[in-house]
């Protein structure tokens, strides 16, 4: 009789638990129902990320609708950010800090990894009357600017997708785009063995006429010199300084007719297809940082 009633209590018992494990299941709710911001606060790998949302008052943003592309950085990411700022956490960054630092992470429409292509996106985060942007790279994997990885693709949420990364993302300035688009890496050298650097990070703002490492490469070929070795930091800063304007001029604002660069004036065309003094071709533009904007050009300017 003992042994029965025993049994009886053990089926009543494993009832109750399957019945509790059913409700459980009922009350979790699918990750295609979540938002943004919900599935950040579900997950614990993100509640350094869900910290400063809820500091930068952004939580309200990523719960409404819209389609967004979220590059959300792990509790790893955050925490090797603190140690490169030495500072121990977000308790130590304003919402002023923030803010920018995290809309650089999200774009306005929904991209998923397949639609994701190399090259440039722009990004919620503000700068100079603009977007900054952000480079994609998807020739292994999706890497943005250069050096951040994402890591797990597609997780597809009610207001858009998230796509998880190993590295937080910091506003770039124009040098720091440079840095980060290995067709610009002779211009950086020259930037760097010209001595321009501080003056190129520094609050500007500037618009820069970039050219590209083929465009360095026949200036090389036409003096006959193999590279940026070859040149003094003297003879590089008049022709680097000739590509830089000050103020940040986007494509839609550059008109034709003479404009002064900080080493003497240019003539730009917008017919037929814009150009720098008639034969250097801008190949892209509105390459946006937070100290100034870059246009693509075929062809160095000499002075």
């Amino acid at each position: 009789m003992k042994k029965q009633t025993l049994t009886f209590g053990l089926i009543a018992m494993l009832g109750i638990f399957i019945l509790t494990g059913c409700e459980n299941e009922e009350e979790m709710t699918p990750v295609s129902d979540m938002t943004i911001a919900e599935y950040a606060l579900s997950d614990d790998n993100f509640s350094i990320l869900v910290q400063a949302l809820t500091k930068a008052e952004l939580v309200n943003v990523l719960n409404g609708e819209g389609n967004f592309t979220v590059f959300a950085p792990t509790n790893a990411a955050f925490t090797a950010l603190f140690s490169q700022l030495e500072i121990s956490g977000i308790a130590d960054l304003t919402k002023e800090a923030l803010t920018p630092i995290l809309l650089y992470h999200v774009l306005g429409t929904e991209a998923k990894s397949s639609m994701i292509t190399t090259g440039y996106y722009s990004t919620l985060s503000p700068a100079q009357g603009s977007y900054l942007s952000l480079k994609a790279d998807v020739s292994s994997g999706v890497k943005l600017n250069k050096t951040t990885n994402v890591t797990t693709a597609d997780v597809d949420v009610k207001n858009g997708v998230i796509h998880v990364i190993d590295k937080v993302l910091l506003p770039p300035s124009v040098v720091d785009q440079a840095l980060a688009n290995d067709s610009f890496s002779i211009l950086v050298q020259a930037v760097v063995k010209a001595g321009l650097v501080e003056t190129l990070s520094g609050a500007g703002p500037f618009t820069i006429f970039a050219p590209t490492n083929a465009a360095f490469e026949t200036l090389f070929a036409a003096l006959g010199i193999s590279g940026i070795a070859d040149l003094t930091a003297e003879q590089l800063i008049p022709i680097l300084t000739y590509h830089v304007v000050s103020g940040n001029v986007l494509s839609t604002q550059l008109s034709a007719g003479t404009v002064e660069t900080l080493n003497g004036p240019i003539s730009v065309t917008l017919t037929p297809s814009p150009a720098i003094n008639t034969n250097s071709m801008i190949v892209a533009t509105d390459v946006q940082g937070s100290n100034g904007v870059i246009h693509v050009i075929n062809k160095v300017l000499l002075p």
